[in-house]
């Protein structure tokens, strides 16, 4: 990965983390923080969650369930505690703030606030002393246990392609460690056969009709397994990488919409936004296919084969946008050669023969026939073909005069010159 590509796409992830952070309302760190815990309280921690109650399936929009969550410290040393519930193996689609009601209450803890986090795509639980910053935890004496309530339950809006899930409770500063996690199952009702979103390039090959490796033409598929179907459009982002950084890409990009191709425009010439899949795609939906192609315009930066990646991602339009499906392919792409028109030769006869076009001149009444045509806007036809107007205004009959009057200047002053150099030879 060349060292542009690579700043750019670290820029869109932190960008991304900074949006989701916001959302969520709290202070979150990569998940690489969290494998890094502070020295003198790892894994000190051990947690446990009692049986929910009521028990039963959880339903869209029905009641909760509440369940007791508590953290014991098994050291002699004080040990601060940053919880983090992660809720695991849903489904299909992302989980935004609304899918699932989220609740903690101190019982033998401090007076407590929730939010809700989605680091990474995943749905988190977290939670912090009332009236501190989401980044500060509990301090757990040697010795001692708190215990909290949480409430959980799904919105109306927990997607169709979701069912049962998992929720374990640890700590993000590895104040638990991984055998002193604790986690429940919770059942959903209707019961849903999970599947995935599967994007995947196929049939990536030589244009039809042009040299190798001048253009690739290939299909990008996607396929929904498993019950339900997507609430919202999906969202697909294809990111360019080529083997070799220049000011100037220029890489084309075609879609086939109704037998023909067309151009994806972007303002970024490392990333083009693809059509959306309208909300509703799901199994039943079979496989949607986008035909694509990709060449070099004509003003390239690149000379010779160069290795291009193409990885689509798909996400949800709003709320959790982490792509959670994507695909990615490599190939080879090399420009077009360039052709250059030789340069007219001038004849021998330029030097005795005035001419002030190198195509056959209008007489000032067909210019000026063209000229008053294209000011209304209509078509006039004279020896030199025809002249349509072309947005210029009024301004057309301007030019056009100027045009004619230095077709004749020019043609007088030859005229004028050669008769001089004759003279003089006389």
């Amino acid at each position: 990965m060349s060292a542009r590509t690579a700043a750019r796409r670290n820029l869109r992830s932190a960008a991304a983390t900074a949006v989701v952070a916001a959302v969520a309302g709290t202070v979150l760190m990569p998940l690489s923080a969290y494998a890094a815990p502070a020295a003198d309280n790892h894994g000190a921690l051990k947690m446990t969650m009692g049986a929910p109650a009521p028990s039963g399936p959880l339903t869209r929009g029905g009641a909760t369930e509440t369940f007791e969550l508590t953290a014991t410290n098994t050291t002699d040393k004080p040990s601060s505690f940053h919880p983090w519930l992660l809720l695991q193996g849903a489904g299909a689609s992302p989980l935004t703030q609304s899918d699932v009601i989220f609740k903690v209450e101190g019982v033998t803890a401090p007076a407590t606030e929730s939010s809700i986090g989605q680091q990474d795509g995943e749905w988190q639980g977290m939670f912090h002393p009332a009236g501190k910053p989401g980044g500060e935890g509990f301090e757990i004496p040697a010795g001692a246990k708190m215990t909290w309530k949480v409430t959980i339950g799904l919105g109306k809006s927990y997607p169709t392609t979701n069912g049962d899930f998992k929720l374990t409770a640890t700590s993000y500063s590895g104040e638990v460690a991984e055998g002193n996690t604790a986690s429940l199952t919770f059942k959903t009702d209707p019961s849903v056969k999970t599947g995935k979103l599967e994007t995947a390039f196929k049939n990536v090959g030589d244009c039809k009709g042009v040299p190798a490796l001048q253009c690739r033409e290939m299909d990008l598929t996607y396929r929904l397994t498993g019950d339900g179907e997507f609430k919202t459009a999906l969202y697909t982002s294809l990111d360019v990488n080529f083997g070799t950084d220049v000011k100037v890409p220029n890489l084309q990009l075609e879609m086939l919409v109704d037998g023909k191709w067309q151009g994806v425009s972007t303002a970024d010439p490392y990333n083009f936004m693809l059509p959306t899949i309208p909300a509703g795609f799901s199994a039943a939906s079979g496989e949607r296919v986008l035909h694509l192609r990709t060449s070099f315009g004509p003003n390239t930066d690149y000379k010779k084969a160069t290795d291009v990646t193409l990885s689509a991602n798909v996400a949800l339009p709003e709320g959790n946008t982490f792509a959670f499906s994507g695909a990615e392919t490599k190939f080879q792409l090399t420009p077009a050669p360039v052709t250059t028109s030789p340069s007219p030769t001038p004849s021998k006869s330029a030097t005795t023969q005035p001419s002030a076009s190198p195509t056959p001149s209008a007489s000032a009444s067909t210019t000026a026939a063209a000229a008053a045509a294209g000011n209304s806007n209509t078509k006039a036809t004279g020896s030199t073909g025809s002249l349509a107007k072309t947005g210029a205004g009024s301004n057309t009959v301007l030019y056009s005069g100027l045009a004619a009057a230095l077709v004749v200047l020019g043609g007088a002053a030859a005229w004028l010159g050669a008769r001089r150099r004759r003279a003089t030879r006389v």
